[in-house]
């Protein structure tokens, strides 16, 4: 696994352990943007492993399904976690007026931890 993979996984470790602090300290929104990032970053460092690196969210997020999902290399449902939890960030940062509620911060961390899970087992396979 490239150095820099794991620099990325363990980053979306932290951003998991940021997510929920600020989730528990009644900051939903900002919650939600690390979670979302936690996802992310598992996404970009899978892409990395295959060479592959994108310069936009939506590239990256197209780009994870068809490497991954659209193939069955990885359950399609880390796909749709990365999609769902992009939805939830922008509402958390740039929605007036609607908030994120802490249940879904909290569905949302356990989004980026099972995808952690699969990507380590993938990557030592």
């Amino acid at each position: 696994m490239k150095s820099e993979t794991q620099s990325l996984l363990a980053k979306a470790d932290r951003s998991v352990v940021a997510a929920r602090m600020l989730n528990d300290e009644g900051h939903t929104d900002f919650g939600a943007s690390r979670a979302y990032y936690a996802i992310f970053y598992v996404a970009e460092a899978l892409l990395l492993e295959r060479g592959l690196s994108y310069s936009s969210h939506a590239a990256l997020i197209g780009a994870f399904g068809r490497e991954f999902a659209k193939t069955a290399v990885l359950d399609q449902k880390f796909h749709r976690y990365l999609i769902d939890a992009q939805d939830l960030r922008n509402i958390g940062d740039y929605a007036i007026g609607q908030e994120i509620a802490e249940d879904q911060v909290n569905l949302m961390c356990g989004w980026a931890d099972e995808f952690l899970r699969a990507a380590r087992k993938f990557l030592e396979e």
